[in-house]
Order: structure tokens, then sequence, then C-alpha cells
């Protein structure tokens, strides 16, 4: 059986294509992996629910009798040390954990304003 004489670089040519069209698709036309798409799905889904969960730690810091002292404590510090405090107030733990959230507390300093009033 004998092909044509074309069909040598005909394979070349798609194969060579379908090799750039990869690497573009992949680089600037937004493909991804399996993987990295459901990293970027978590990633989502942790700062949504961080972001649910800033009017509770409002709550919290509304509703605790220390919020005073709390609050000029915190704002004695530079911002560098303010979360660390925000998780050593309480304010913010998620209901039904028991250490609290690095983001979270980030989230509601964010809310609380600190700065600005």
């Amino acid at each position: 059986m004998t092909f044509p004489e074309w069909t040598k670089p005909g394979i070349y040519g798609a194969l060579g294509g379908a090799i750039a069209i990869s690497i573009l698709g992949f680089t600037w036309g937004g493909w991804t992996t399996g993987s990295s798409a459901q990293t970027m799905a978590e990633d989502m889904a942790k700062d949504e629910v961080t972001l649910a969960m800033v009017p509770v730690c409002l709550g919290m810091s509304a509703a605790d009798p220390e919020r005073t002292e709390k609050l000029a404590s915190l704002r004695e510090l530079s911002s560098f040390g303010r979360r660390n405090a925000m998780m050593d107030t309480g304010w913010a733990t998620h209901p039904g954990s028991d250490k609290p959230d690095r983001d979270l507390a980030a989230a509601c300093l964010a809310g609380l304003e600190l700065d600005g009033s």
C-alpha cells in the first residue's frame, strides 16, 4: 500500500498544530487542568465562607462586654500585630470551632474599620 506524497508533511503539520494550540490554550487561552480547577474552587469557597462569617464576627464583637478595652488594645497595635490580637479576642473563631481563623480575623479587622474611627 502506498501513501500519497503529502501524507508525511500533513501528519507532521497536524501534530505541530495540535502542540501549538495546546501551548497557546494553556498559557493564554485560560484552559486549566482538573486539579488546578479544583484548587481554584476550594480557594473561592473558603473566601466566600470567610466573607459570610464577617457579620458573625462583628456581631460577636458588638455583644462582648469588654469591647471597648479590646478595641483600644487593637488600635494601639501596628497593623502587623492586629491580626494576632484579633485572634486572641475570640471574635474570629467560627461557631463550633476551637481555634480562630486568620483569614476571618483579617476580614473582621477590615469590617471594624479601626483606622477610620
